[in-house]
């Protein structure tokens, strides 16, 4: 049976024994042709199809270039969907599940050999860096830039092997300079100790208790608990663990769920740096906090001021110094690396480096490959980089999976003997044998400074969302359906669960206005804690101040306003359809306008969220910075949005400035990451699509904090069960070179 996708398409063609044949071009006309017929049909973008003329314009004649033409229009198109190149083998083997096309009755005839050599028979397209010498010689000989790169089976974008070689290298530069030396080992100890108390305590809670009595002793308190690490049966303090692996070199990564304590633990890690630092050169390092995306800031601005604060350096000499050498505000990477309108280009780059000697980002799931390169450009070369982000979260709207792929090994560790021995030396933490290297093969000097959060302090073992999030992301399909049944059973007997589910067909909308509205849940009493949108509209038409207030008390009343509405957000994995962002807002601007809550569900009013969808640097707002329109002084409609960094500041801005623009009532999963929701609801749609994966459902329910809602018509498990069994899978060279380096 013909493919629907494809019916039109072959039905143009020849017939030959009752069959579609389907012949791949030899010619460069017929192969442009065939491409210019693809995109009609949907299955290549107008940018794939250009690249493919403008190189075939450019390029010698040859026998050779049709099937390179073909690679590099698909090259652009993997591009498009994330993946940092295109894998031949990967194409030929599986081309609907790599591609998402129908395209692979093309390709039968093609061999990756034959395709391999067409890419080495065009020179003057395609580069070669084992044939043509090393990345910073293909870079500086213009006779050698070529707009392709072929690595094994991996082509390129030129531009895009580049960004991968600098983000390659500097990781590995970092990782091969000196970093913690014999004689700070001591000193590190003592740090742990006050940070978070001794080993085999309550971990960083309890280290308010024993700053005071642990530097009293100086060292010998970090070393008369040298015998913890031994003791059978403890569970390692992963927190602990992960700041001395990311204080050992000058590169380092903490990865985590949820409530697994990443703030905490960088926040401990930079008192810990600027310590040794007064010990040690008696000044303190430069520290740069960013995040990819205003909200991303916003949240780690608002969470580590109370984690400083907390830090247990009241008894400890110059205590309060090393408080003070933390910073407290947060930039987004754009605005830290200096971002200029009508340039890609930075402010800050290898010739004009940033003034710091540590970058902490946060929410580095969400970096793709190209920021990240500038980040590195911009990084004096010995300035320690630190990231921090859950490696199960979807990855980067852009190419590149960076956090996923530097973390591919994190849950099996794979420690060497060697680090597992200074962990328990130094760090007094036993690192378990299952989550060292099995032999000298396995593990990488990469993996010795990942550091993986094991323990959720956010979700008990009884917490619907905690178990949710940890069956979606282990794949365990029967399991998730399993814990349905068991929050079913339990709202039966009267238990209030955190997770709730909701199936909408043609005749029950009610039950999705009901959620949206007023969270309300069958089964869950409406005191049970579960918001909707009424909440924040209802608090912003009680708590307005007079029009004759000060500037002042309306800037309170927007900040309080913003934080209402952050307490719920309706998730959507799609943009357009039935379940989709574009109708969802439209709807629910009606239901909100029908209760008496919105003046109006159009245009510019009171109340309503909007979220930037391109960056203005001439207003300072950023992709995915939330603002709401609000009644400001004297009545003039303003849209508020907090100050960058999380202090409790707004920004007022003219709707009519705001030129790219739009209602967030729903909101794609994609855009809520780096936020978090009391209560986080997803709308799944009726069919399945190539967005729908493990990782978007696993990042929609981490949202939440307290309570989750899944949405859906009818069939909803089989729409869930078919995204958990769906994985994200991004082609990429970063874990081929130089990171997979023993030493």
């Amino acid at each position: 049976m013909k493919d629907e996708l494809t019916g039109d398409l072959f039905a143009s063609l020849p017939e030959t024994g009752g069959e579609p044949e389907v012949v791949l071009p030899t010619d460069v006309a017929g192969m442009l042709a065939l491409l210019a017929r693809w995109h009609e049909e949907g299955w290549l973008r107008r940018i794939d199809l250009e690249l493919a003329h403008f190189l075939a314009e450019g390029a010698e004649p040859s026998p050779a270039l049709p099937p390179v033409l073909l690679a590099a229009a698909l090259c652009s198109w993997q591009l498009g969907r994330g993946h940092v190149c295109l894998d031949l083998r990967a194409v030929l083997e599986q081309p609907m599940p790599v591609l998402s096309i129908p395209i692979g009755p093309w390709l039968q005839t093609l061999t990756l050999a034959d395709w391999q050599a067409a890419c080495v028979a065009c020179p003057s397209l395609v580069a070669q860096p084992s044939a043509m010498g090393p990345a910073d010689e293909m870079s500086a000989d213009g006779a050698r830039t070529t707009p392709l790169v072929l690595v094994q089976q991996r082509l390129y974008l030129r531009r895009f092997w580049q960004y991968e070689q600098d983000v390659q290298q500097g990781i590995r530069q970092r990782l091969m300079l000196p970093g913690l030396s014999e004689e700070e080992e001591p000193r590190l100890q003592e740090a742990l100790v006050v940070l978070f108390g001794g080993p085999g305590s309550a971990g960083a809670e309890h280290a308010v208790n024993v700053a005071s009595s642990a530097h009293a002793a100086g060292t010998q308190a970090a070393g008369a608990v040298g015998d913890a690490a031994a003791e059978p049966g403890r569970r390692p303090d992963w927190q602990r663990i992960a700041c001395a692996l990311a204080a050992r070199r000058r590169f380092g990564l903490i990865t985590g769920g949820p409530g697994t304590g990443k703030t905490t633990t960088v926040i401990r890690l930079l008192a810990l740096l600027q310590w040794l630092a007064l010990a040690g050169q008696g000044q303190f390092l430069r520290i740069g906090l960013a995040a990819p995306t205003g909200k991303a800031a916003a949240r780690l601005g608002s969470s580590i001021s109370s984690a400083i604060d907390r830090l247990p350096l009241q008894d400890v000499p110059q205590g309060e110094a090393i408080r003070a050498a933390i910073p407290r505000s947060v930039s987004t990477l754009h605005r830290l690396l200096g971002s200029r309108p009508g340039t890609r280009h930075f402010r800050h780059d290898a010739r004009n480096p940033l003034p710091l000697d540590v970058l902490v980002i946060d929410e580095a799931s969400m970096i793709d490959l190209e920021m990240m390169a500038q980040v590195m450009h911009a990084l004096p070369p010995r300035a320690r980089l630190i990231l921090l982000g859950d490696k199960d979260q979807l990855a980067s709207v852009e190419a590149g999976a960076i956090l996923g792929e530097l973390c591919a090994h994190a849950r099996e560790g794979r420690y060497w003997p060697e680090t597992a021995d200074w962990v328990a030396r130094v760090v007094q933490e036993p690192i378990d044998c299952g989550l060292q290297a099995d032999g000298a093969e396995d593990g990488t000097l990469l993996d010795q400074s990942v550091g993986m959060l094991r323990h959720s302090h956010r979700f008990g073992a009884d917490s619907g969302i905690g178990r949710l999030a940890a069956l979606v992301n282990d794949g365990e399909v029967a399991r998730v359906q399993r814990l349905w049944d068991e929050v079913r059973t339990g709202c039966a007997s009267g238990q209030v669960p955190d997770i709730a589910r909701i199936e909408v067909d043609a005749e029950r909308w009610d039950a999705l206005r009901q959620l949206v509205v007023h969270g309300r849940l069958d089964g869950v009493p409406a005191d049970a804690g579960p918001v909707g949108y009424a909440h924040y509209l209802r608090w912003m038409h009680r708590n307005r101040p007079a029009d004759e207030a000060g500037q002042d008390s309306f800037d309170e009343w927007a900040a309080g306003v913003l934080q209402a509405h952050g307490r719920f957000q309706l998730l959507c994995a799609l943009r357009q359809g039935s379940w989709g962002v574009e109708r969802l807002n439209r709807q629910i601007a009606l239901w909100l306008q029908s209760a008496g809550l919105l003046a109006a569900s159009e245009g510019w009013y009171a109340g309503r969220p909007v979220i930037v969808t391109r960056n203005d640097y001439e207003l300072g707002l950023m992709n995915g910075d939330v603002g709401i329109a609000l009644a400001a002084q004297g009545g003039r409609l303003r849209v508020a949005f907090p100050a960058e960094g999380g202090s409790r500041g707004i920004r007022w801005v003219l709707p009519s400035r705001l030129q790219a623009a739009e209602t967030v009532f729903a909101m794609t999963v994609h855009k809520a990451q780096g936020s978090e929701f009391d209560h986080a609801a997803l709308a799944m749609p009726a069919e399945l699509s190539p967005v729908l994966t493990r990782e978007l459902v696993y990042t929609a329910i981490t949202r939440a904090r307290r309570f989750f809602t899944l949405v859906g018509p009818d069939g909803l498990d089989r729409i869930l069960g078919q995204a958990i069994r769906s994985r994200v899978l991004r082609a990429s060279g970063l874990m081929a070179g130089a990171l997979q380096a023993k030493d």
